[in-house]
């Protein structure tokens, strides 16, 4: 009976505290429909920002800021990143490392020596238009298709599939990245 009392005592104590605090703390790290589209904006300027630095500084200069835009949008510090980009084969498809995802990005590493930097192709405009986005408290995942225009006015069409988690800071950041050429039949 003196612990059943010891107990409620301190939980009426705790419940008048709380009831008598100026502000509540609310913690809400839901994801939201403007987050998503705004990464995938942010993603799409990036990589017209990547080729920029790339046509007027060179290779160094857009490996420097694609380092800097993969660190910001993807969520390598927090563990692995599911990155299978498009234009990639085995051994090499999956690029599951920041390493990777770099050397896709830009080029130039021994150890990726297929890649010749996915964001130097001259690369002028970039769209994202989604099919849907499910969205599910702290992340969420969206499906549809990017276009790429390069500097010729050529479209480029991928299927792109982004997971998105929210970090300790509650910035938004890909977990997922999937992305495929369109089936082009016979």
């Amino acid at each position: 009976m003196i612990i059943k009392s010891l107990v409620l005592a301190s939980v009426l104590a705790l419940a008048s505290n709380i009831a008598s605090a100026d502000q509540v703390v609310v913690v809400n790290q839901a994801v939201t429909e403007k987050e998503v589209l705004s990464a995938q904006q942010a993603w799409c300027n990036a990589l017209i920002d990547i080729n920029a630095a790339y046509e007027k500084d060179g290779q160094a200069a857009a490996k420097a800021l694609a380092g800097k835009v993969i660190d910001a949008a993807y969520a390598y510090q927090m563990g692995t990143v599911l990155f299978k980009p498009t234009l990639t084969v085995n051994p090499q498809t999956f690029r599951l490392t920041r390493a990777g995802a770099l050397s896709y990005f830009v080029g130039g590493d021994a150890s990726f020596p297929k890649d010749t930097g996915f964001a130097l192709k001259g690369w002028r405009k970039c769209e994202a238009v989604n099919a849907g986005i499910f969205i599910d408290g702290n992340s969420a995942i969206s499906m549809g298709k990017v276009h790429f225009t390069d500097k010729a006015g050529k479209v480029t069409t991928v299927d792109k599939t982004w997971g998105y988690i929210k970090d300790d800071a509650g910035n938004l950041r890909i977990n997922l990245h999937h992305s495929s050429l369109e089936y082009q039949g016979k």
